[in-house]
């Protein structure tokens, strides 16, 4: 009897051990299949896909315009919040002079926005007390002799001392508002030209004025006369600081553009 219960117990963990065995081998060889079969048989893997940064409105244009190799990215940013914030007269020419980069490089732009294109791409002086070949101080004080800056309308040309120039409105208060009655205008002059540069390593300096090259003075002039917005940057933390038209971080604009809708340095004193 005790025989014929052993022989039954034995067969009672055999058969619930085979279950269990078979189960294993049958997991192992669908592992197997899986590793060798050809990859278009493979069960596919779910790809999570990068999220994408869609570009600004202002990272947009700049591209398009091909303005890298001319002025720095903040500039024409900073200039394009002002061009929808202000609503200039004119909003076909947007000019813009970057002040971080020396007099001996081309840093003054003339934009068409309408055919998003450069018009003009050229040597600007700056005043001859903000710096020698950069531009480091600015001003808005009377006898300074300094550049202001921020933004400016473009206003009535006149022949004057230093012949054909246009007269600019300062529009922010403290900072470049009395560019008016301190004469600072746009005009041409002789010590804005390769020549110079070539014979002091720098453009000779103005009055405060952003004086031009005489043969490109007239031109200039014509393009953005009468109500066209210039603006004109520098990296300075004192202007951020001031200015009322400036996002203080620029690079979350995204801000629109269409025709006609809106959509550590010394001083400003």
């Amino acid at each position: 009897m005790r025989s014929l219960v052993g022989v039954l117990l034995a067969a009672l963990l055999f058969i619930s051990y085979v279950p269990l065995t078979v189960t294993s081998k049958t997991n192992a060889l669908k592992s197997e299949e899986t590793a060798t079969a050809p990859k278009e048989n493979r069960p596919a893997a779910t790809a999570v896909a990068p999220a994408k940064t869609e570009k600004s409105v202002a990272e947009k244009l700049y591209e398009e315009m091909a303005l890298a190799e001319m002025i720095q990215f903040e500039a024409f940013e900073q200039a394009l919040q002002g061009y929808n914030t202000l609503h200039p007269r004119n909003r076909d020419i947007l000019s813009i002079i970057d002040f971080t980069l020396p007099s001996t490089k081309k840093r003054m732009v003339v934009l068409d926005m309408n055919q998003h294109k450069v018009l003009y791409h050229t040597v600007v002086a700056h005043g001859r007390n903000s710096g020698e070949n950069y531009a480091v101080s600015f001003s808005n004080k009377h006898g300074s002799y300094q550049s202001s800056l921020g933004f400016y309308t473009t206003d009535n040309t006149y022949q004057g001392g230093n012949g054909y120039s246009l007269v600019l409105n300062g529009l922010e208060k403290g900072i470049n508002d009395q560019a008016k009655a301190r004469a600072v205008v746009i005009h041409g002059a002789d010590y804005v030209s390769q020549s110079m540069i070539k014979n002091t390593g720098r453009l000779g300096r103005s009055y405060g004025c952003p004086a031009l090259p005489r043969e490109l003075n007239k031109p200039i002039i014509n393009t953005i006369k009468n109500g066209t917005l210039l603006y004109i940057y520098a990296k300075n933390d004192a202007y951020l600081a001031q200015t009322k038209i400036v996002n203080k971080q620029p690079k979350t604009m995204l801000a629109q553009h269409d025709k006609g809708t809106a959509d550590d340095l010394k001083n400003l004193n």
